[in-house]
């Protein structure tokens, strides 16, 4: 009995310094409410976060701020000279969607389409800057009208000409084409072997010239016309001309329009033509040619 109370005596007793009390997480100090931002301004917004290495997110723009071009513009005047009946492509979602087109469902059951007011304020905004293009265009081949008259020659512009294209592959038949030059001349002569026609084609719009050079058989329709082929080139906001020569293919000859002056940047290379052809002959019978130096020397003697 008494080595057991003494047993159970040194199991009460305590052994040692207790064992320290596990952390606690300290409770968060409280924030303090934000204060409210000031009226009139804009609500805050986190900035969109991104993960390094991808790409940042895209943000749809708002349907008043599409891209317009000339599709669009194109589409918008077929739209308001036609009945209006839908084509339900890319191009007509976008016009509905910037408010240009509107939806009018009729009684029958049926869909068409409305130019909006806004549509109609496009339409007018677009011919404003096509006929400032066109205007740039014309002048230029007035001027260049006048300097062949003055060089002694018969011009015609606007001429639409029957032109003889090579086979697609080796082997293949010609192939026929119309060609429309900005100016088309020959020289007054009576001898058929002297006319030696030349074809200029105007370009004021540096996206129109490389428009028109990935056209390949359009420059082989000039060059069977005419024995010289020229690109007229005018120049931008600054002066500086819309392209260099060495962009030009080199069988054709660059002329660059300075001012009054038109200045040859490069000789085109000339190809004798035995004679026209029938067709382009009848077609310059037809058409009227423009007035030139003649006019002016007639007025000169009866002044």
């Amino acid at each position: 009995m008494t080595a057991f109370a003494s047993q159970h005596a040194s199991v009460d007793i305590p052994i040692g310094p207790p064992p320290p009390a596990p952390d606690l997480p300290e409770p968060p100090a409280p924030t303090p409410a934000p204060s409210p931002p000031p009226e009139g301004d804009p609500p805050p917004a986190d900035p969109p976060m991104t993960e390094p290495g991808r790409p940042s997110p895209v943000i749809d723009p708002p349907p008043g701020a599409l891209a317009l071009g000339r599709l669009h513009a194109r589409r918008l005047r077929e739209v308001y000279r036609s009945a209006g009946w839908p084509c339900c492509d890319a191009i007509e979602v976008e016009l509905l969607a910037a408010g240009l087109l509107e939806r009018v469902r009729w009684p029958q059951g049926h869909e068409t389409l409305r130019v909006s007011d806004a549509g109609i304020a496009q339409i007018a905004g677009s011919l404003v800057v096509n006929r400032a293009a066109l205007s740039r265009h014309e002048a230029l081949v007035e001027q260049v009208a006048r300097a062949m008259t003055r060089a002694g020659r018969v011009v015609w512009r606007g001429l639409s000409l029957r032109a003889r294209l090579p086979g697609a592959n080796d082997g293949d038949k010609a192939r026929w084409c119309v060609a429309r030059p900005d100016v088309f001349s020959i020289r007054n002569t009576s001898v058929e072997a002297y006319a030696q026609p030349i074809v200029h084609e105007v370009k004021v719009s540096r996206a129109d010239l490389l428009g028109d050079l990935r056209k390949p058989d359009k420059r082989a329709a000039y060059l069977d016309l005419g024995g010289e082929c020229w690109y007229v080139l005018g120049c931008d906001a600054k002066g500086r001309p819309i392209a260099e020569p060495e962009e030009i293919p080199a069988e054709c000859g660059v002329l660059v329009a300075q001012g009054a002056r038109l200045v040859v940047a490069r000789a085109a290379v000339h190809r004798a033509l035995p004679r026209l052809p029938f067709s382009v002959w009848m077609a310059l019978a037809k058409a009227q040619p423009v007035a030139g130096f003649d006019e002016e020397s007639q007025e000169l003697l009866a002044g």
